[in-house]
């Protein structure tokens, strides 16, 4: 036995144990470690603004948020191509740095106009839509790179522990915004999360090196994706898979929203105050954040392996169907508190996870371009359109009404996330016994 062999062999030996513990072979916990350090820079960026934003949504009056859904919507409509033309120019490798170095210029930008002029409501307002878009994006790219990385085994195993690293980083953010906001300020804040973002690139670097060691991405991710700007909408409307997918995420926005709008009616009602606002808030977040960890690292993966993807996309919205029952009948926000609590941590621990899993057996194109349109078009247009069927609700019923619909939209939610699961697992299951290839976008 070589040197070389020899030291394989006893760093195998090492690495064993923590194999078990978070379900990786050895030669993978490198990739994982760093897809989680990745996920943890990029949410603590992201979760240290978060407060902020949703304070300045409230601060327009809670009856005009739809309003800002709908700016959210029509700026991802605007940033679409600016992001097809991308895709088309660069190597699919080397998307997630020029697509962040754009981002980090762009906050930048706002962070000058904070420190200018901190309390213009329009800075306000443009900033809520452009961390939407942002958050939607940047959050998408970096899950297509994850399921160009890894095959949909590795998926089923890892991507529980790789989303782990989202939640510690989105514990993290809240608690720096907290504890430095009263030092450098909002433009401080947005300079400190772009510092976070473009740090992210050296763990993107680190795996694709690990990918090219361990042969895990072929060469022609060293191309451009290709296809046209509107090529992911052409692809889901071709594909009966991709339909699904799509629908998923549209009623996924749709209680999200439904929830988000009580969320901000009880908050409001409840704290008149816009600094305890963001305390409240980031509290949520920390607290969300804190019980999604353990879940990740140590269940989710198990789930995934032993029960099907169907399940993970399934369980949550039934929660939900529950959680909207109670606020039907007492809208308090103790009640609140704990319902947008379990949506999610079991968003984050499960059917995120769940979600991503569903593109890993994709062609590359379904990967950047078919999902990043669901991730942004789909999902801000779920978005907009159940915040004014909300308003609408709202208008002419009450606030039960508006919780007995959202259980409604959990239900339906509830059954294509089980049938498109189960579609999923049926589909890579017949990979793993050699009788089919990784389907197509294209694919039925």
């Amino acid at each position: 036995m070589t040197r070389s062999d020899r030291m394989n062999a006893g760093g195998k030996r090492r690495t064993r144990p923590l194999s078990r513990i978070i379900v990786a072979e050895p030669e993978e916990i490198p990739a994982v470690i760093g897809g989680f350090l990745l996920f943890f820079l990029l949410f603590a960026s992201y979760f240290m603004l978060r407060p902020v934003r949703e304070t300045f949504g409230i601060a327009g009056g809670v009856e005009n948020i739809q309003w800002l859904f709908m700016g959210t919507f029509v700026a991802t409509l605007a940033v679409v191509p600016v992001y097809g033309w991308i895709s088309r120019t660069v190597a699919r490798r080397a998307l997630v740095p020029v697509t962040y170095g754009f981002s980090g210029m762009v906050m930048g930008g706002f962070a000058a106009a904070l420190y200018l002029d901190p309390l213009n409501v329009w800075v306000a307002r443009a900033f809520y839509i452009w961390l939407s878009v942002f958050n939607l994006f940047v959050i998408s790219i970096a899950w297509s790179l994850m399921a160009d990385l890894f095959r949909a085994d590795q998926a089923h195993r890892l991507f529980g522990q790789i989303a782990a690293g989202a939640s510690l980083g989105g514990l993290a953010g809240p608690l720096l915004s907290a504890g430095l906001v009263g030092t450098v300020g909002h433009a401080g804040l947005l300079l400190l999360s772009t510092a976070l973002l473009l740090g992210t690139l050296v763990c993107v670097r680190f795996l694709l090196r690990w990918s090219g060691a361990s042969a895990a991405v072929d060469q022609p991710a060293q191309r451009p994706v290709g296809g046209s700007v509107w090529a992911g909408l052409t692809l889901i409307a071709r594909s009966p898979y991709l339909i699904g997918i799509s629908g998923f995420v549209l009623l996924l926005a749709s209680v999200s929203t439904f929830l988000y709008m009580e969320q901000a009616r009880i908050v409001d009602a409840t704290f008149p105050d816009p600094v305890r606002q963001t305390q409240v808030f980031g509290t949520i977040d920390a607290a969300v954040q804190s019980l999604t960890i353990g879940i990740q690292l140590f269940v989710t993966g198990r789930i995934a392996k032993r029960l099907g993807v169907g399940v993970l996309l399934g369980i949550v919205p039934l929660l939900m169907i529950l959680g909207f029952g109670l606020l039907a009948v007492t809208a308090t926000f103790p009640v609140l508190a704990g319902v947008v609590i379990l949506r999610r941590v079991g968003e984050y621990a499960l059917v995120r996870p769940g979600r991503e899993m569903l593109f890993a057996s994709l062609d590359p194109q379904a990967k950047y371009k078919a999902k990043n349109a669901i991730d942004t078009v789909v999902y801000r247009g779920g978005d907009m359109l159940s915040a004014w069927l909300n308003s609408a609700i709202l208008l002419i019923g009450t606030a039960s009404a508006a919780a007995v619909g959202g259980a409604a939209l959990a239900g339906i939610w509830a059954l294509l996330g089980f049938a498109i699961g189960r579609r999923h697992d049926r589909n890579t299951g017949a990979q793993h016994a050699g009788r089919v290839p990784a389907h197509s976008a294209s694919a039925g």
